[in-house]
Formats: C-alpha cells, structure tokens, sequence
C-alpha cells in the first residue's frame, strides 16, 4: 500500500473551519487511498494550535483513534538524525515536528508529504532525494 507523510498544517486545516486550508484538506482526506502516517511530534504542535477550541482537539484525537492516521515512533537512536537535520536546515530554520518527518521520510523511503509547508520543498532525504508536496 501506498503511504504518504502528513505534517501539522493539514491536520489543524481539517478541525480548522476558519483555516484557509480547511476545504483542500477535507477532500484530500475523503478521497484519499494511501496509509497516512505521522509522527507525535506533529499530533502534539496540532493539538497545541488546535488549543483555541476543546472540542476541535477532542475531535481530532477521536478521529487518530479511529485509524485515521498512524503514528510512527521516534526511538531515541533517532535523535541524532534529527540534530543534524535540524542543523542543516537551521536557516529555515527547521524544526523538531519537521526534522522527525524527514526522518520517517528517510528510514520508509517515503517522500509524498500532505503538507502546506514549503521548506519541504527544500528539505532533501539522505542529502538528495526530494518530497512530492501535496497540498500546499
């Protein structure tokens, strides 16, 4: 089965109704057919941002535990990977929800990301290989 990546941004659009992003990303969800996986990282800075409304955050956590997404787990062996990502990209500069979907990006061989972020666009995997953004 095809996976694809999803950051942050998608997922606060879609419990978001005022998120310009809100409608793309309703559709992208409804008519997609691929395993969607993500990292807690990037569910905990959606609940953060999620944090004006109690009841988007309970949705959003009912709609993980329903299999909508899978969360993928970052091992401590992986955190020197992420410095370093992080430290490459430092200019963006990237940051930890980022780095750890790079990571997952990396170690699956995934590179189609759900995302409205552009660095992705400028994020490379292993040094060269580049996403496929959809969504932004």
């Amino acid at each position: 089965m095809k996976r694809i990546l999803v950051d942050s941004g998608p997922l606060i659009a879609l419990f978001d109704q005022s998120d310009k992003y809100h409608l793309k990303s309703i559709e992208f969800i409804k008519n997609n057919t691929s395993e969607l996986l993500t990292t807690l990282a990037s569910i905990t800075e959606t609940l953060h941002l999620l944090d004006f409304n109690r009841h988007a955050q309970f949705d959003f956590l009912t709609w993980i535990n329903k299999g909508a997404i899978k969360i993928e787990p970052i091992e401590t062996a992986d955190l020197i990977r992420i410095k370093e990502l992080m430290m490459k990209y430092a200019d963006l500069p990237m940051d930890f929800a980022d780095a750890c979907l790079v990571l997952l990006g990396e170690k699956y061989k995934i590179s189609v990301i759900a995302t409205i972020d552009r660095d992705f666009e400028v994020y490379r995997m292993n040094g060269h290989t580049t996403f496929k953004v959809i969504l932004k």
